[in-house]
């Protein structure tokens, strides 16, 4: 019988464990909170860029990663 390697799976070096997760989360909360922050002292262009960002890109890619 031959020897099978773990590692050339066909889901090899796709799953990096829970630590990537949190660092989306965590990526998306600062951000957000940084637009959050900016809107409450008046800001009117980079607000709504950080709000953009956070909630259609990152907090998206959070979820499927």
């Amino acid at each position: 019988m031959a020897k099978t390697d773990l590692a050339s799976g066909p889901r090899a070096g796709r799953y990096s464990g829970p630590r990537r997760s949190w660092v989306y989360w965590t990526v998306a909360t600062l951000v957000l909170l940084a637009g959050f922050a900016d809107l409450a002292r008046g800001g009117e262009t980079l607000a709504p860029i950080l709000l953009v960002i956070g909630y259609c890109v990152l907090i998206p890619l959070a979820i499927l990663r």
